[in-house]
């Protein structure tokens, strides 16, 4: 399925602090809305470091970063403090949303299949829609390719 154009699902999920986000809470700024498969894990830890020292770049460009995983509150507390990140990490342990994202796969652990979370991205503009879709991310060269759609976007 092709999300570019189509209207983001909207959500209610608490951060690591217990605070609520709604994507309509964003409504006339841009959001990145990145889905991580697990709380200190080794690519997840390094999306969330590439995110927290590149953020003034982002908001530079207006953007509001939010990452989604379906860690609890109290782990992504300790995935935050751990990691000093600087934008919220929102919990979704009943993978409501991340079912609405249809990023919730089937995989395979130890032979053995698992339901897995898919590392994509969605770039929001500020009527919620999805202007970007990554489906396929590399932890550490992440940022770089959303800032070079950014100012692409700027530019033309």
């Amino acid at each position: 399925m092709s999300w570019e154009g189509q209207q983001a699902p909207d959500f209610r999920l608490p951060d690591q602090d217990g605070n609520e986000h709604s994507l309509a809470d964003y409504r006339g700024q841009t959001v990145l809305l990145y889905f991580y498969p697990r709380d200190n894990t080794p690519g997840c830890t390094v999306e969330a470091q590439q995110f927290r020292d590149r953020l003034e770049e982002l908001q530079a460009h207006g953007v509001q970063v939010l990452g989604v995983s379906r860690d609890t509150v109290k782990s992504h507390r300790k995935f935050a403090d751990k990691e000093s990140l600087n934008f919220p990490i929102l919990a979704d342990p009943e993978h409501e949303v991340l079912k609405a994202y249809n990023l919730l796969k089937e995989k395979t652990m130890f032979g053995k299949p698992a339901l897995g979370v898919n590392r994509e991205s969605f770039l929001i503009d500020e009527q919620g829609v999805i202007r970007r879709h990554y489906a396929k991310v590399k932890p550490e060269a992440h940022v770089d390719e959303i800032l070079q759609d950014l100012e692409a976007t700027t530019s033309s």
